[in-house]
């Protein structure tokens, strides 16, 4: 698939999966009633359907990262060229930005606000690392063992992070910085955003460690080192 039709899709799926947060999050306060649980419940089940439905989608066409820590990954396991994963950052970034700005415009709010919403605390950066690690964790090993099963797989990790960490899952970096300009529910100081970005990244460097550990084939790493002594062997017999 060529890249301009990648990026569509990252846009795309960027833009509505971002909508669905914040505007659910509106939707789900207002009827709510102020009972903070029931706005939460009704957030995370919007925005699981929405994940399985945009991955299961768009995946063919993307891969369907619409994150910057998934698609850092893939890149770094030469699944994606590095110029391609800038790219697609942009693409998010741009698409993330415009989901919020819809949301805001569905429920005749101001389309860019700050949000004064804190997420402050050592709490707060755990869960966001602890997320993320889960979701880039949950990416590697489903894609390999069930490929199938990824996009519920995707969407059962995010609403099960709704509610296990005291961050309730951002764990996206181009979403955050979205919902730093969503003064809603679903929404973050731009101050608190930084040390959330840099917890995402770490989290999914983590997992893609940890994951790379787990499939490691200790047969055909010996092979590799037997091959690797016999050429050095050869080589200085030469000399």
């Amino acid at each position: 698939m060529d890249l301009s039709r990648r990026l569509g899709a990252e846009f795309a799926g960027s833009m509505v999966l971002t909508a669905v947060v914040i505007g659910s999050g509106i939707m789900a306060d207002r009827l709510a009633g102020g009972n903070v649980a029931l706005a939460l419940l009704g957030n995370t089940l919007a925005t699981a359907a929405i994940l399985f439905v945009l991955i299961t989608a768009l995946a063919p066409i993307s891969g369907a990262h619409f994150n910057p820590a998934v698609s850092l990954v893939a890149a770094l396991r030469r699944e994606l060229a590095l110029a391609d994963a800038f790219a697609y950052w942009a693409a998010q970034i741009a698409g993330c930005v415009a989901g919020a700005v819809l949301a805001h415009a569905m429920f005749e709010l101001p389309l860019l606000q700050l949000s004064a919403h804190e997420r402050a605390g050592g709490g707060q950066l755990l869960s966001e690392g602890a997320a993320t690690f889960a979701l880039v964790a949950c990416t590697l090993l489903v894609s390999r063992a069930r490929p199938d099963a990824t996009a519920a797989a995707v969407a059962l990790t995010i609403a099960a992070g709704y509610w296990w960490t005291a961050s309730t899952s951002f764990a996206n970096p181009a979403i955050t910085l979205a919902r730093a300009l969503s003064d809603t529910f679903a929404g973050i100081r731009p101050a608190d955003a930084p040390g959330f970005i840099v917890a995402q990244f770490a989290g999914a460097l983590i997992a893609l460690a940890a994951c790379s550990w787990l499939y490691r084939d200790p047969a055909r790493e010996a092979q590799a080192e037997s091959t690797a002594a016999a050429t050095r062997s050869v080589s200085s017999r030469g000399g």
